[in-house]
């Protein structure tokens, strides 16, 4: 009786869950259409610009909608001090699908290194293209076009384990973040993300409901400045993130903290 109690419980709030996935498919559906009109006859400047305010609006739409409604409980606040701020690469940690639009949503500015495959994706391939996000499928051509961006005023949102985390509580960083800061001169931002819920993490289906309401919260760490040896800087920044995370496991999480003021090189 307990288990046929828990199951009609459950199906409402999954119902929402699904409503709220569908709300954002068919809204980039809608928005990958206008754009792919858009993007033949738009200049590049004015339409990097109206790309990325548009898909920034629309995830902290979702991100609005979803904490209305219960599903989920965000804290991405301490962002929002930096959303104007030029030429900054943010790296963060990778465990869920849903981390690119928790970050986007609060930097509008800014462009995302992605699989050459979602730049393809029915749902995101026009408005990406269209906000000059990067594709990572060559190096070299992702490597030049991050630094003209950066150069150029723009931000970079980066996760440099790849994809999500597979072996927590972090996969190995790749190399190619801290060549970019190298080049354009950018410093690297360290942002955490903080999930109790394992939600379209690696391996996560689509289809199954967590336990709800889902918690995310964005903890901003040290700024670390570009070195010409992008190799150590690597490492040192793994290293970092690896440490910070092991001891975050054993501690409370609190809430989104400020930017601290002082550089690491």
């Amino acid at each position: 009786m307990t288990r046929v109690l828990r199951i009609l419980t459950t199906i409402p709030l999954a119902l929402m869950l699904y409503a709220l996935l569908l709300f954002l498919g068919l809204i980039s559906l809608v928005w990958n259409f206008v754009a792919m009109l858009l993007y033949p006859v738009m200049p590049e400047a004015p339409a990097r610009k109206l790309g990325r305010l548009t898909i920034a609006f629309a995830y902290r739409m979702f991100w609005g909608l979803a904490s209305v409604t219960g599903m989920m409980r965000i804290d991405a606040s301490c962002l929002d001090p930096m959303r104007s701020e030029p030429g900054v690469i943010f790296v963060a940690n990778h465990p869920t699908m849903l981390d690119a639009l928790l970050l986007v949503a609060r930097l509008p500015r800014s462009a995302c290194i992605m699989k050459a495959d979602l730049l393809r994706n029915i749902f995101l391939g026009a408005g990406a293209r269209l906000a000059r996000y990067i594709s990572n499928e060559s190096a070299r051509t992702m490597v030049r076009l991050a630094v003209a961006d950066l150069r150029n005023g723009g931000q970079l949102v980066i996760f440099p384990e790849g994809t999500r985390t597979v072996t927590p509580p972090l996969n190995p960083f790749g190399h190619g973040v801290t060549l970019i800061a190298k080049l354009a001169q950018a410093p690297i931002q360290t942002v955490f993300i903080e999930t109790d819920s394992p939600y379209l993490s690696k391996g996560w289906p689509l289809w199954r409901v967590p336990p709800l309401p889902i918690v995310f919260k964005l903890r901003l760490g040290e700024r670390f400045a570009p070195l010409q040896d992008s190799h150590v800087l690597q490492s040192e920044l793994e290293q970092y993130f690896r440490q910070n995370m092991e001891q975050r496991a054993t501690d409370a999480s609190p809430a989104c903290q400020t930017p601290r003021a002082h550089t690491l090189s």
